[in-house]
């Protein structure tokens, strides 16, 4: 609320004169710090005395009904210029019956502007006692309803997203650290709700913290960004951590009350969207996957030289899903070194030059397991000499053997080699690596049964 003028903050009319203001008053003591108090209200306000009489009207008042200070006080009630005339009788004995009754009452009255037109306002009053205790008069605040409901569906929209909402929402401060957090954020960051506030994000945030500051700190000296970003995190919880994906929105909070926009910190509004993420992913890896496999296999139908045909399945396979291939035929009792991709920096794979030398696989080699198994093999390092030990680039770090089989029959191995770099092989790159496999076998047997390549004639 606006104040009224210093002039003209009270005023009681002359007796008997109910409808017309009276002169200026008598300054009374305190009487400008009053009129200050009331012209830094941002409500509207009135005060009536105990014959009904105006006796305060600030400028918050005066912009909403445009009735001024000097014009309102010293009337006796809102009849005859702020109300309609059938109206006045029952909004005058509502806003007096509150002056004998305890607390304050809310009651909305449709007011007239000055230019005549209505407004409807909700009106907060009480009333006011003397020195002696007996009843004094009668305060009224009063807003327009429209603003009044503005106000409540903020607030209740502020209450919904901190205790129900679908998204997470935290309010981060300037130096970056949460002071208030919902129930879904606190759930999707793996710990209590009490637990975040005034905690460096660095205490809970392994990975991805820099990233996150990062676009906070942009928000607060650049403001909101336009659309939402997806952040990925790794966040240290009760169970051990935790890689989520966090699309996020930010929001730059400034204070309405200050002159000058100065920043209050940052709404940080998420949602976990980690699993979708993943089944994006999956679905983007089986899409590569199976392409790789069709232009594999129309290619290999081009080949003339079974032996050509393995390498080029090797070739797509490993693209994109591994760093080395190698192809282990069983001759004998033994594993010999048949195709391999270079062991330094990657390149085709190629049939071994001088090949025929079994391999000095150790009993408990991944390969020979394979071969034990008929079936899959997953390994990872386990110390700095673990790839020289298996007969494999020293670069490896994660292996994945598959069987060949063709007609029945074990015809060796393919194994698939990553680097350090990379995450370990997993079920669904198995599932792959034995679809390449299948399709090595059948070329690799058909070498098999005929050493030397067939021409057409």
């Amino acid at each position: 609320m606006s104040a009224s003028r210093s002039e003209a903050t009270r005023v009681t009319g002359p007796e008997g004169s109910g409808t017309e203001p009276a002169g200026p008053p008598a300054q009374e003591p305190g009487g400008d710090l009053l009129a200050a108090l009331l012209d830094g209200m941002d409500a509207a306000l009135c005060a009536f005395d105990a014959d009904g009489v105006v006796t305060h009207w600030n400028r918050e008042a005066e912009r909403i009904l445009g009735w001024a200070a000097d014009e309102a006080v010293g009337r006796r009630g809102f009849a005859g210029w702020a109300v309609r005339a059938a109206d006045a009788e029952e909004i005058h004995e509502r806003l007096m019956a509150v002056m004998d009754a305890p607390g304050r009452q809310v009651h909305e009255f449709a007011l007239l502007r000055k230019d005549g037109s209505r407004v409807l306002v909700r009106t907060q009053s009480a009333g006011v006692r003397g020195a002696d205790g007996a009843a004094a008069g009668v305060y009224c605040a009063f807003s327009e309803v429209h603003a009044q409901i503005d106000l409540e569906r903020s607030i209740a929209l502020s209450e919904a997203l901190f205790e129900d909402g679908s998204w997470g929402v935290a309010l981060v401060d300037v130096d970056l650290r949460p002071t208030v957090v919902n129930a879904y954020a606190a759930r999707a960051l793996g710990t209590a709700r009490a637990t975040l506030l005034g905690r460096p994000l660095g205490e809970l945030i392994v990975q991805g913290v820099e990233n996150l500051e990062g676009a906070l700190q942009h928000v607060l000296a650049e403001g909101s960004p336009a659309s939402p970003a997806e952040v990925w995190v790794v966040l240290r919880t009760a169970e051990g951590e935790r890689r989520r994906c966090l699309r996020s929105g930010f929001l730059r909070l400034s204070s309405p009350l200050a002159e000058e926009p100065v920043p209050l910190g940052v709404g940080w509004l998420f949602q976990d969207v980690t699993d979708q993420k993943l089944a994006e992913q999956e679905a983007d890896r089986l899409r590569f996957r199976s392409n790789q496999l069709h232009r594999a296999a129309r290619n290999a139908a081009e080949c003339e030289d079974p032996m050509e045909a393995v390498t080029t399945h090797l070739d797509f396979a490993v693209a994109g899903f591994a760093d080395h291939a190698l192809v282990d035929l069983v001759v004998g009792e033994r594993l010999v070194r048949a195709v391999a991709t270079p062991a330094g920096a990657p390149g085709p794979a190629a049939p071994v030059a001088g090949g025929g030398i079994p391999v000095r696989y150790a009993p408990g080699h991944p390969a020979l397991q394979a071969v034990d198994r008929t079936g899959s093999v997953r390994a990872c390092a386990g110390g700095d000499t673990w790839a020289a030990e298996r007969q494999w680039p020293p670069d490896a770090a994660h292996a994945l053997c598959v069987v060949l089989r063709s007609r029945g029959r074990t015809l060796g191995v393919l194994t698939f080699l990553r680097g350090p770099a990379r995450p370990a092989f997993e079920r669904p790159d198995a599932a792959y690596a034995e679809s390449v496999a299948s399709r090595v076998a059948a070329s690799a047997d058909l070498a098999l049964a005929s050493p030397t390549p067939s021409r057409p004639a």
